[in-house]
């Protein structure tokens, strides 16, 4: 079994609000994430450290003070950029709650210097670790929903390729539909009627990584929720396509820094992150 990476802590759940489809915290020095999707919006706070990544093949950096909005389906890596590491609080929101069409407004400007954003969502953040305050969660939800709707609306949408969209979504929507029990390049070449080499290269350009890493990346989505719904990785690795939980254990610890054993475990208790009483008078005080 792969060992984590050095200092690495993650504690991840899935609460009983409706448009939240996990909370996610972390304390990673020394991982990396390989590049990745979500079929969901990563809505991303950064408490300690600093995170640098590509979004679309363009660099961007997650800092303490501003908000990270990361759009479904469009590929992003990311990494520590100080010697400590960093921590981290993410919450994986629905299209039900924030809609897909947005996502393209989101790729050019993920970062958003919102100091009321950014505190409304440590107090979701705060309220989810508590569970019975779904009401209260499902309020504070509707807050942040509405700020970062009017920060997209105001945003030019990103330019569309003119690459053969068509023909990579079609690919998409078949890696998709085969998640588990994936497919041959070949047989996907006459699915499509396209040549192999020509619909790899088509996928990555358009979606920016190739067709097997985004395989790889929605069979490590699916592996997230079937750990989270409380199956076991023995069970979980045949369910979401890997060869076995050895091969299951290498990708997600690669993906989260985490294995699989580890990953899912009870909503922790109120407190998400260390704080210095006077700082927790000091968050009180706004809310």
């Amino acid at each position: 079994m792969a060992s984590p990476p050095t200092g690495a802590h993650v504690s991840a759940w899935r609460p009983a609000v409706p448009g939240v489809a996990e909370v996610f915290h972390a304390h990673f020095v020394d991982h990396a994430y390989p590049s990745h999707t979500h079929d969901a919006w990563t809505l991303l706070i950064v408490d300690d450290g600093a995170v640098r990544y590509d979004l679309d093949r363009h660099r961007h950096g997650a800092l303490p003070a501003s908000v990270t909005l990361l759009p479904p389906h469009v590929p992003h890596d990311g990494r520590s950029a100080t010697r400590h590491g960093f921590r981290k609080r993410v919450l994986y929101l629905d299209t039900s709650v924030l809609g897909a069409e947005l996502a393209g407004r989101a790729v050019g400007r993920p970062s958003l210097a919102d100091p009321r954003l950014r505190h409304r969502i440590h107090q979701l953040h705060q309220v989810l670790a508590r569970p019975g305050d779904e009401l209260e969660a499902d309020s504070r939800l509707a807050f942040v929903l509405e700020r970062l709707g009017r920060h997209l609306r105001r945003q030019t949408p990103a330019t569309v390729r003119r690459a053969d969209r068509g023909l990579a979504v079609r690919m998409r929507e078949l890696l998709d539909a085969r998640t588990a029990e994936g497919l041959t390049l070949r047989e996907a070449g006459e699915l499509l009627h396209a040549h192999p080499t020509h619909l790899v290269r088509t996928f990555t350009r358009v979606h920016g990584l190739p067709p097997h890493a985004y395989l790889t990346s929605r069979r490590i989505e699916l592996a997230r929720r079937l750990l989270l719904a409380g199956q076991r990785p023995a069970d979980v690795a045949t369910a979401a396509g890997f060869f076995d939980q050895a091969h299951l254990t290498r990708h997600f610890t690669r993906h989260l820094g985490v294995g699989p054993a580890r990953y899912a475990r009870p909503a922790p208790g109120p407190v998400i992150v260390r704080r210095s009483a006077e700082a927790a008078v000091r968050a009180s005080s706004h809310t």
